[in-house]
């Protein structure tokens, strides 16, 4: 296991522990430190287990579970955020049922896209396995019956987001080729709003403008997520708190200016 440590926090002022199969979840883990600025932080990255759309569910669950038992059993951390799609519509009840501090999750931001598309034709962009989630259609049975509502599975989005974090150039072709059944014109209206339903893709926000074919609302889940870490804490940053970051991943080893950058 790789790890960058800078300091260490315990107890019921620990950090919050930030978690997702590879660093996507830094676009959440900066909104909450946007909001909270000095509270400590702590983010997992399961890149040895990446990508879970491959992962068959069960033991998806199991792995998730004692991954983020034993970091929690490490760092002591005062909530739990899962920034991953994938992983909550899977894993939060077991968490929450295992975990005695807040477990907050990720789930598709229908509900906003829908009280904000014009056009009543909404697509949400996910991994394969979000898209075939039960999870994932009851939300749209439940706040977006009466639109239109695309749902595209990308494979390798959230791949080309890892690789550009790390440096490397986008192939906006493939990205292209990846977001293009998100726009759709039927019947005079046009796709207005994309949910982004990974937290890797608002990593590509830029790319993704570029290779769209005409201009859309692109709905970003990292704030509200934010957000609502702060209302379920009972406690949010004490006084004189410092901020401190601390990084593992639980495979390759990562420059630490990686993560920085981004909190």
């Amino acid at each position: 296991m790789a790890t960058n440590m800078q300091g260490a926090a315990t107890g019921t002022d620990g950090p919050i522990l930030v978690f997702d199969s590879g660093v996507g979840g830094l676009t959440v883990a900066r909104e909450i430190r946007r909001l909270l600025p000095a509270i400590s932080l702590t983010y997992l990255a399961d890149d040895a287990g990446f990508s879970y759309g491959d992962w068959e569910e069960a033991a998806l669950i199991d792995h998730i579970s004692a991954l983020v038992g034993d970091f929690v059993a490490k760092v002591q951390p005062r909530a739990v955020v899962v920034a991953c799609n994938t992983a909550s519509t899977l894993v939060l009840p077991r968490l929450r049922a295992e975990l005695t501090i807040p477990v907050v999750g990720t789930v598709p931001a229908i509900k906003p896209a829908a009280e904000q598309t014009e056009s009543g034709q909404i697509s949400v962009l996910a991994t394969p396995g979000t898209v075939r989630r039960e999870y994932t259609r009851s939300l749209i049975s439940q706040f977006a019956s009466e639109i239109s509502v695309n749902l595209v599975g990308s494979r390798h989005l959230s791949a080309i987001a890892e690789d550009k974090l790390a440096g490397r150039p986008v192939d906006l072709l493939r990205l292209k080729g990846e977001v293009e059944a998100c726009f759709v014109s039927q019947n005079d209206k046009k796709t207005d709003t994309v949910v982004l339903a990974c937290t890797h893709y608002p990593l590509l926000l830029e790319e993704l403008e570029q290779v769209s074919p005409w201009p859309v609302r692109w709905i970003d889940p990292a704030p509200a997520i934010a957000r609502r870490v702060c209302s379920v804490l009972i406690s949010h940053q004490q006084e004189g708190e410092r901020k401190v970051n601390i990084h593992f991943t639980t495979g390759r080893s990562v420059d630490p200016n990686e993560f920085n950058r981004f909190l």
